[in-house]
């Protein structure tokens, strides 16, 4: 059962067309004009062709009519019509080949065309005229070949000689995946074989709309004046030398735990390196003292493998003692 078929609800009088496939075996139904019911799959019957062929109801004879009988004339039923069900299938052939098909299984005539490229270079594959409830044969396409097969465009006016509502243009574009295209394998309609089928003309399916460009707004925003661009605001330019000292740093540093003075000096180390690389210094010392090494070992380990040190060493004892290091910035 497949979106466009008509079908009698099992379980009372009322005939209509599949309008939607849902979850949990259900399906939506138009039955009138624009009333849809859901409806479980197994309480709904396909209407054979044949059977709408040969018992559509015929409009009755307006040769003669009794004078007064126009006001006992029951209204006519708008007839209910498939307006969606367009796809493509690919049928086996065998394990090795894929026959192509485009079935219009709604009741309205499709002046079509299928190309396949990408633009500006398209190849024709089939024209005409798809008549309601009909299928063609486009091709037979290798397997092998499946990532060559390209980008599918299918275009189409939908026709019918009555009064009506214009439906627009359809134009869909295909770029199968090979994660999808083998799952999508069903009872194709209208040629009732096995295929993998894509419905060109569901919901979701629909190619967006391309955005109406107002062209005097455009000029408008183009002439506006631009707001300036922020400015960039550089840290002070640190000194050559940094004292990391912790009553350098603190005036409250007698009521700091050990954790918090080398998180303090451990900040400050940050800060003024990466002041000094934002100001293009050459170079900075770090006077950290000799202590118990901590503060030291963690600067070296910063400092270790930064992408804008070129070296680093102790500094001049002479001048420093044995606490400092001297960083060459790059």
């Amino acid at each position: 059962m497949n979106i466009g078929d008509r079908v009698r609800l099992l379980r009372g009088k009322e005939e209509g067309i599949v309008t939607k496939i849902l979850s949990n075996n259900i399906i939506e139904i138009e039955i009138e004009d624009g009333f849809t019911i859901p409806v479980k799959r197994s309480d709904a019957v396909i209407i054979d062709e044949l059977e709408q062929k040969t018992f559509k109801p015929v409009a009755p004879s307006r040769s003669f009519e009794p004078q007064g009988s126009i006001e006992r004339r029951q209204p006519t039923t708008p007839e209910i019509l498939a307006n969606k069900g367009i796809y493509m299938a690919f049928v086996p052939v065998n394990d090795r080949e894929l026959s192509q098909h485009l079935i219009n299984n709604t009741d309205w005539e499709l002046p079509f065309m299928l190309s396949v490229g990408s633009d500006p270079h398209h190849k024709g594959l089939a024209a005409g005229t798809l008549k309601p409830k009909t299928s063609i044969k486009v091709q037979n396409v290798l397997v092998k070949d499946f990532e060559e097969w390209g980008t599918f465009v299918f275009q189409a006016f939908f026709y019918r000689l009555a009064f009506m509502k214009l439906p627009e243009p359809l134009v869909r574009r295909l770029k199968f995946r090979v994660n999808t295209f083998f799952k999508s394998k069903q009872k194709a309609p209208i040629i009732n074989q096995d295929a993998h089928l894509f419905q060109l003309d569901s919901e979701d399916a629909v190619n967006p709309v391309p955005t109406k460009i107002d062209v005097e707004k455009l000029k408008e925003q183009m002439f506006e004046k631009q707001a300036p661009e922020p400015t960039i605001i550089l840290p002070s330019k640190p000194a050559v030398s940094i004292d990391l000292h912790i009553e350098k740093l603190s005036a409250d540093s007698w009521a700091m735990s050990n954790r918090e003075m080398l998180a303090l000096q451990i900040t400050t180390f940050d800060k003024q390196f990466e002041a000094a690389i934002a100001n293009g210094m050459d170079e900075i010392t770090f006077i950290h003292g000799v202590g118990n090494g901590v503060l030291r070992d963690a600067i070296h380990k910063k400092l270790s493998g930064h992408k804008n040190v070129k070296y680093f060493e102790d500094a001049q004892k002479e001048k420093f003692g044995y606490g400092a290091t001297n960083v060459k910035i790059k």
